[in-house]
């Protein structure tokens, strides 16, 4: 079996572009021949390579993809990834789009139940098409630091490409009060620079805290292991998420996450036992004291959050449910 995998922005350094990497590399394992190609930008394909299949990534960018190909002669199923779920099925220039796309699609792959339970409330036409599939935790093989942290610090990291749905200015002027009474507080921010003009805001606060704050810039995929290595806890600060690979990375590396309490996160996260939700600066704040003052708590979420990546977030049985989807709408 050829399965082309259609995503946005392939091959910058983003979720979706780990996500079919990995998705990919699981189905070669599985026998089945992937391609991946690129939907948007200056890598966009301006045609289909032949396959027996098309998975698409992200509704509405999937439809823009459609539209600029004259014809598509082989069944399609999309993964819904964050913003189209969240956000462009209630923008109403953008909903007919999504819901053109997803009209067309053969099967419809989502993160988890309630995201299954949102789309359906929108569209409950496409009831019995909807598959919810845990997305697999990628892993990393070892390998030495680029960065090292500082002897006696404590350190959060938020991996995140540079964009403003990633809300990185909360992150920094959170923990700037707390810098204040624990000056061994660090954090370093990890991602590629997506957006020109949040950038400048982000970069300009990096300078200003140069002393606790480092920006690692655009790190490859595999050396995130090293980074994950050496972190205290992990952040993720979004006003969307679709179900974000690295919170799942770094709990599978047994470390504690403090994220947003939005659809995708909250789905992964079980509040006081796999990491914390938070809503608003103050329960932010709250928690990251929890974290830097509690070892204890540090180390039982941390584990729990492991042991939930393994079961819940298994790579194979991510492919293997995929394949299953795959081989149903092509016989």
């Amino acid at each position: 079996m050829k399965i082309v995998l259609a995503a946005p922005n392939y091959p910058q350094p983003r979720g979706n572009t780990v996500t079919v990497r990995r998705m990919a590399a699981n189905l070669e394992q599985l026998g089945v021949e992937t391609r991946i190609v690129s939907t948007t930008g200056e890598n966009r394909a301006a045609s289909l390579p032949s396959a027996d299949l098309i998975h698409g990534f992200h509704a509405y960018y999937f439809h823009q993809f459609l539209q600029s190909l004259d014809d598509l002669t082989v069944p399609y199923i999309i993964t819904m990834t964050g913003t189209d779920l969240n956000v462009d099925l209630f923008d109403p220039e953008k909903r007919g789009g999504v819901l053109s796309a997803l009209a067309g699609a053969k099967a419809i792959h989502v993160f988890d139940q309630s995201a299954q339970d949102l789309l359906l409330k929108e569209a409950p036409e496409f009831e019995g098409k909807v598959f919810p599939i845990a997305q697999g935790a990628s892993s990393f093989a070892e390998g030495s630091p680029l960065f090292q942290k500082e002897d006696g610090t404590f350190l959060f990291v938020l991996p995140a490409g540079i964009r403003q749905v990633k809300n990185i200015p909360f992150a920094v002027s959170a923990l700037e009060k707390l810098h204040q009474i624990y000056p061994h507080l660090r954090l370093w921010l990890v991602g590629p620079v997506l957006e020109e003009a949040e950038a400048q805001t982000v970069l300009a606060l990096t300078e200003k805290h140069a002393g606790w704050i480092r920006y690692l810039g655009e790190l490859p995929h595999e050396q995130m292991g090293a980074v994950y290595e050496q972190a205290d806890a992990v952040l993720n600060t979004s006003l969307s998420e679709g179900q974000p690979a690295a919170i799942l990375e770094a709990m599978g590396y047994g470390l504690p996450v403090l994220v947003s309490d939005v659809q995708g996160n909250n789905g992964m996260v079980d509040h006081g036992r796999t990491g914390y939700l938070y809503n608003g600066q103050n329960e932010f704040l709250e928690y990251a004291e929890q974290l830097m003052n509690n070892k204890e708590v540090r180390q039982r979420i941390g584990q729990q959050a492991k042991h939930y990546a393994i079961t819940e977030h298994s790579a194979l049985h991510e492919a293997e449910a995929l394949l299953k989807i795959y081989r149903r709408v092509v016989e």
